[in-house]
C-alpha cells in the first residue's frame, strides 16, 4: 500500500462505503482502525503491553473486532476484502509473510497495521501520572535547594563574623568544608544534585558570596567568603 495520507482522509474515505445496514462495514473498519492506532501506539510508547510486533496477527484483530461489534468472521473478511480491493487509504495496512511484497487476497493476510499509530488511554493516563510525580519531584527538589541555599548564606556568613572576632584564622571557608558540615556523609550521594544546584544558584545569583581559589594545607582549594560590607576590610586586619 501506499504511503498514508492525513488521518482525516482516511476518516472520509471510510464515510464512502456503500450504506450496508447488515453487515456493518464501516461500524467494523471504524473499531479496527482506531484497534490497530492504540496497538501500534503503545507499541511504539513504552510497549506495556509487550507486543512482539505493530502489525497485530489477523485471528488476534478478528476475535477483538468480534468481541466489540459481534461481527462474524465472514463480515471481517469482507472488510478485508473491500481494504484490498479499494483504491482508498483507511489507514490500514495488510500485510503477508514478506512485509515487501504487496497482498493481493485475503487469504495471504498474516497481520494488520496501523498506518498512524496514536497512544491508547491507559499509556496516556500512566504518562499523566509519570509527569505529575515528576513535577512533584522537581518542587520537592527546588524547595530543598533553596532551603540549602539559606543554610551555606547562613554558615559562610556566621564564619566571616567569627573571622572579625578572631574566633576563625581566615575569613573564608572551604566549599567542601560547608558541603560536610551540612549534609551526613550518608546523605551526601542523595543530595549531590541538590547541592549542585545551590553552588550553581549562589554563583549566579548571590553577591554577598564570592568564590575564590586558596592555597590550604599544601592543596589549592575553591572556598567561600562573605563580602558583605563590614566596618573593617582585610587589609586594616
Amino acid at each position: 500500500m501506499g504511503k498514508p495520507s492525513a488521518p482525516q482522509e482516511a476518516e472520509d474515505n471510510m464515510k464512502l462505503l456503500p450504506v450496508d445496514c447488515e453487515t456493518k462495514t464501516d461500524e467494523l473498519l471504524h473499531e479496527l482502525y482506531n484497534f490497530l492506532a492504540i496497538q501500534a501506539g503503545n507499541f511504539e510508547c513504552g510497549n506495556p503491553e509487550k507486543l512482539k510486533s505493530k502489525c497485530i496477527p489477523v485471528m488476534e484483530a478478528q476475535e477483538y473486532i468480534a468481541n466489540v461489534t459481534s461481527s462474524s468472521s465472514a463480515k471481517f473478511e469482507a472488510a478485508l476484502t473491500w481494504i484490498l480491493s479499494s483504491n482508498k487509504d483507511v489507514g490500514i495496512w495488510l500485510k503477508g509473510e514478506d512485509p515487501s511484497e504487496l497482498v493481493t487476497t485475503v487469504d495471504k493476510v498474516v497481520c494488520l497495521e496501523s498506518a498512524r499509530p496514536r497512544m491508547g488511554l491507559a499509556f496516556l493516563w500512566g504518562l499523566l501520572i509519570l509527569l505529575k510525580y515528576r513535577w512533584r519531584k522537581l518542587e520537592e527538589e527546588e524547595q530543598a535547594m533553596y532551603e540549602m541555599v539559606k543554610k551555606i548564606i547562613d554558615v559562610v556568613q556566621d564564619h566571616y563574623v567569627d573571622w572579625e572576632q578572631d574566633m576563625e584564622r581566615y575569613p573564608y571557608v572551604g566549599i567542601l568544608h560547608v558541603r560536610d558540615s551540612l549534609i551526613p556523609p550518608q546523605s551526601r550521594r542523595r543530595m549531590k544534585r541538590v547541592w549542585d544546584r545551590a553552588v550553581e544558584f549562589l554563583a549566579s545569583n548571590e553577591s554577598r558570596i564570592q568564590t575564590e581559589s586558596h592555597r590550604v594545607a599544601g592543596e589549592d582549594m575553591l572556598v567561600w567568603r562573605w563580602t558583605k560590607p563590614s566596618s573593617f576590610s582585610d587589609s586594616e586586619r
